[in-house]
């Protein structure tokens, strides 16, 4: 007699979740470049642009290399713009499959926010190597603090997909305010420019945007000499725990209604 095996219901989610990540990697990696294009499209991006910084300050960027002091802005700002929107697709994405009862799109929006973060990690494990290669210089003070930093704002990115994903069921017209918002993003966030270049004048119209912060404190945490000033890991962490409960309830009131649409 063939003996019937009973999952709990974190097994099962969690079997649900590694399926849809599985998914998410071969749609992800589908064409013939795969991930060595994912991997190389911001690497070279980052090269660009650090020659274009490097010409203007020689080199160095407030007491720390202009590579390094780019590469930390276009991780955590591409980090954070892939996975809002990737996330925000997921109900999209995966609507066939929330026939099934054991798929929710809580789990969609958790597989896609890992793939993002898989792809980044790769991203970053790249540069270290190459600056490995290139005999630069390859320091991290307080890699606890930088996690923070990439952990932070891996949850209001994911937190924003799931605002947006839900909101988009019901308004398809946000999608096209949502990409209004991001496209200011890249110039406001202190990518190639830090706080410390803007006038304290126009500090309080930057300061809101939690993205900075994350960005500043995460280049602060690997070079202590940079000194990030006008951010905080209060405003930071205040600002991840806000959108995420707001997700979460938001999630819980709404998500049924989301599927059925």
């Amino acid at each position: 007699m063939a003996k019937v095996l009973k999952r709990s219901r974190i097994q099962i989610w969690g079997d649900v979740i590694f399926a849809l990540f599985i998914r998410e990697i071969k749609s992800g990696f589908s064409d013939k470049f795969g991930l060595s294009w994912a991997i190389l499209n911001p690497v070279s991006f980052i090269f660009v642009l650090s020659f274009i910084r490097g010409r203007m300050d020689g080199g160095e960027t407030h007491t720390m290399p202009t590579f390094v002091f780019m590469a930390y802005g276009m991780i955590i700002i591409q980090m954070f713009l892939s996975m809002w929107g990737s996330s925000s697709n997921a109900i999209k994405r995966n609507k066939s499959l929330f026939a099934f009862r054991q798929v929710q799109p809580i789990s969609a929006f958790l597989a896609a926010g890992l793939f993002e973060v898989l792809v980044k990690l790769s991203v970053y494990l790249t540069i270290i190597v190459m600056m490995y290669f290139l005999n630069m210089e390859i320091q991290v003070a307080n890699p606890l603090e930088l996690l923070f930093c990439f952990t932070q704002i891996s949850i209001i990115a994911l937190s924003l997909g799931m605002l947006f994903g839900l909101a988009e069921q019901f308004v398809q017209e946000l999608a096209k305010v949502k990409s209004l918002i991001q496209r200011p993003l890249f110039f406001i966030s202190g990518v190639f420019f830090s706080l410390q270049d803007m006038p304290k004048d126009f500090w309080p119209y930057l300061n809101w945007n939690p993205v900075l912060h994350a960005i500043e404190l995460s280049r602060e945490a690997v070079y202590p000499t940079y000194s990030a000033v006008g951010v905080s890991n209060f405003y930071l962490g205040m600002s991840t725990l806000f959108l995420l409960s707001l997700a979460l309830f938001s999630y819980q009131a709404f998500w049924k209604q989301a599927i059925s649409r």
